[in-house]
């Protein structure tokens, strides 16, 4: 909680930078909305996460075990304790052949999202298992997700969107392959937040990865690390060929939308710096890659995405309508308990604004791409994100035109595949996510909600 010293100072800080920073406005910008959530704690059941600290079952015979959640019915599979079982504590479910374990209990606000650490025992061969759920007492089943594959004597984290309202039990099946450790089962109610994982914080703008290899060497690939996101800049093109932000409510509040667009006097003495009149008469907007909306919580952190490194020539009705409604679908997300990793850019020569179609403005030093795209990996609140991502974690990239016409579209319309815009772009995404897992969920199009 921020004391009422903070308070006053960023309240002060706020005044002081709108006062000396902010320029005058000359095309249209959108109106982003604030998100004034407060960050709390995620909603869990009593007894989850489940680690199977508490029961006993040495043997693989079908039997019951009641445990911290309840009690659970295991077939084919028991409760280890050796050194080889892939465990956080002392014991984890190892399961053989085709076993199952099952809730033989109900939870009774349903079910947002569940998170299960997975591992291989031993040195055994890899294996693979599916999580089912049922919102009628067992009678029937609905698969969740994507058949998970274990290949790794690490723990790993598969992550399920469930969305069940009412009464919800689960169940692991595995479908073969060697044996199989699982660990820490957790369940995120319906309630406020919804999600396991305890409280949102901020985390690595580039916790998975630098799409580009940017580094300081290279003026077109010139890499800058902020507070509030880190970029790859391009100074032939006047814009970032990539952003990169986490978001959750950690980062956003009830700061006011300072609109100080100006020059970034971090960048080399011999790069261009645009200014913002540099947009002045184009026909295009100041089009932001991290959001403003999304950098709120402080005067300063709401300022910095102001800087025109954060800026590229945006077709207005893109950047007011199509993109802004994907910006605030991202918001929707960390207020139902996610946290998202979000990295955004442009590429191609040629776009449509108000003035018709154009290359460049700013006499030749700003580029106008020709599409704009974006990437978001969305967890549920929890820590060590990368190691989180599992073949069943929702990804959604989208690749736009960037045009006027666009917004006779809504975003959802523009889905395409991570491996799609890296063809595109050239770029390597999701680089902290082990290979295997990137080569599945970067190959897939997002089918989930768009509001």
């Amino acid at each position: 909680m921020k004391t009422r010293a903070l308070l006053l100072l960023t309240g002060f800080i706020a005044l002081f930078a709108i006062s000396c920073r902010k320029e005058a406005i000359n095309d249209p910008q959108r109106p982003e909305a604030h998100d004034h959530r407060t960050v709390s704690a995620e909603t869990t059941y009593p007894g989850f996460p489940e680690g199977f600290e508490s029961g006993t079952k040495g043997a693989y015979a079908a039997g019951d075990v009641t445990l911290g959640s309840g009690t659970w019915n295991m077939d084919n599979a028991l409760i280890g304790n050796l050194a080889t079982d892939r465990k956080n504590g002392a014991k984890a479910v190892r399961m053989q052949n085709t076993g199952k374990i099952t809730m033989k209990f109900d939870l009774s606000a349903g079910a947002d999202q569940v998170s299960v650490s997975h591992g291989s025992f031993g040195s055994d061969a890899s294996s693979t298992w599916e999580l089912w759920y049922s919102t009628n007492g067992g009678s029937s089943w609905t698969k969740a997700g994507s058949t998970i594959t274990t290949n790794s004597t690490s723990l790993s984290v598969a992550t399920f969107t469930i969305g069940a309202t009412g009464a919800v039990r689960f169940e692991i099946r595995k479908l073969g392959g060697g044996r199989l450790n699982i660990d820490d089962f957790t369940v995120g109610d319906n309630g406020p937040g919804g999600n396991p994982g305890g409280t949102a914080t901020r985390d690595d703008n580039m916790g998975m990865g630098n799409p580009s290899n940017a580094s300081t060497s290279d003026p077109d690939n010139y890499l800058m690390v902020k507070t509030q996101y880190a970029l790859s800049y391009n100074n032939s093109r006047g814009t970032s060929n990539w952003t990169s932000w986490h978001l959750s409510t950690a980062w956003t509040g009830s700061q006011s939308r300072c609109d100080c667009f100006s020059g970034d006097n971090t960048l080399p003495s011999n790069f261009y710096m645009v200014t913002t009149s540099d947009y002045t008469g184009g026909g295009f907007d100041r089009g932001h890659l991290c959001p403003s909306a999304d950098r709120n919580a402080n005067a300063t952190d709401n300022a910095a995405t102001f800087l025109m490194t954060n800026m590229m020539p945006q077709a207005p009705n893109n950047n007011q309508q199509t993109w802004a409604r994907l910006e605030e679908y991202s918001r929707t997300l960390t207020n139902n308990g996610y946290e998202l990793y979000i990295i955004a850019g442009n590429y191609g020569i040629g776009g449509e604004g108000t003035k018709g179609t154009a290359n460049t403005i700013a006499g030749g030093k700003v580029t106008v791409p020709s599409r704009v795209w974006k990437i978001i990996v969305v967890l549920p609140i929890g820590t060590n994100d990368a190691s989180r991502v599992s073949t069943s974690t929702r990804v959604i990239a989208v690749d736009m035109p960037n045009t006027q016409t666009v917004n006779t579209q809504p975003w959802g319309y523009y889905r395409t595949t991570v491996d799609a815009i890296e063809q595109a772009t050239g770029h390597n995404f999701l680089t902290n996510v082990p290979a295997n897992i990137q080569a599945v969920i970067e190959a897939q199009v997002d089918n989930g909600p768009t509001s």
